[in-house]
C-alpha cells in the first residue's frame, strides 16, 4: 500500500519534457491503465486517441487556450467521451493514466481543449462524441518541476466528518 499511496500523494502535473519519443512499451502501459479504469455501470463509454506525430500534436494544441504542454509533448492522449458517457468517468481515466505514467517514469499534464467541437473535427471523431480533455506526456526534463500554486488547502477546510 505504501508505494501506491506515495505515488498518489506525489503525483504532480509536469509540463517540461525531454525531446525524446515515448517508448511503445510505456505508451501501451499508460493506455492499458486507462482501458482498465472502472466506469459507471461498466459502460466504458470512452476511447483514446494517442498522438505521437509532432505536426498532429501541434495541430491539436490549437484547440486549447493553455495547451503549451501539448505542443511540447512527445505524445498526447485525447480522452474521447463517447455518447452516453460522463465527465466523472473521463476524470477517473485521466487520473489512472497519469498515475500509470508516473509509475513508468513518464511525466504528464492534463489539458483542456477549450474548442472541443473543433478538436473533434480535427481528430475525425464521430458526432455525439466529445474530445474536451487530453493528457500531454513526455519524459521529464532534468530541471522539470511542478508549478506551485500554494500547495493544498488545510484538511479542516476540505474534510468534514459526519459523526454522531
Amino acid at each position: 500500500m505504501a508505494d501506491t499511496y506515495e505515488l498518489i500523494l506525489n503525483l504532480r502535473a509536469i509540463r517540461d519534457y525531454r525531446p525524446e519519443p515515448i517508448s511503445n512499451e510505456d505508451l501501451a502501459a499508460i493506455l492499458e491503465a486507462g482501458r482498465w479504469t472502472g466506469s459507471s455501470k461498466n459502460s466504458q463509454s470512452w476511447s483514446f486517441i494517442a498522438l505521437t506525430d509532432g505536426e498532429r500534436i501541434k495541430g491539436l494544441a490549437e484547440h486549447g487556450d493553455y495547451a503549451q504542454p501539448i505542443r511540447d509533448s512527445a505524445a498526447t492522449i485525447v480522452l474521447v467521451q463517447e455518447p452516453g458517457g460522463n465527465t466523472f468517468d473521463i476524470g477517473r481515466v485521466a487520473q489512472n493514466m497519469m498515475l500509470a505514467a508516473k509509475a513508468v517514469g513518464v511525466a504528464s499534464c492534463p489539458v483542456t481543449l477549450h474548442r472541443y467541437k473543433e478538436a473533434a473535427a480535427f481528430l475525425g471523431i464521430p458526432d455525439g462524441a466529445v474530445a474536451r480533455y487530453a493528457i500531454s506526456l513526455g519524459y521529464p526534463a532534468d530541471d522539470a518541476k511542478p508549478r506551485r500554486f500554494g500547495g493544498r488547502k488545510p484538511a479542516k477546510q476540505v474534510i468534514k466528518l459526519d459523526s454522531n
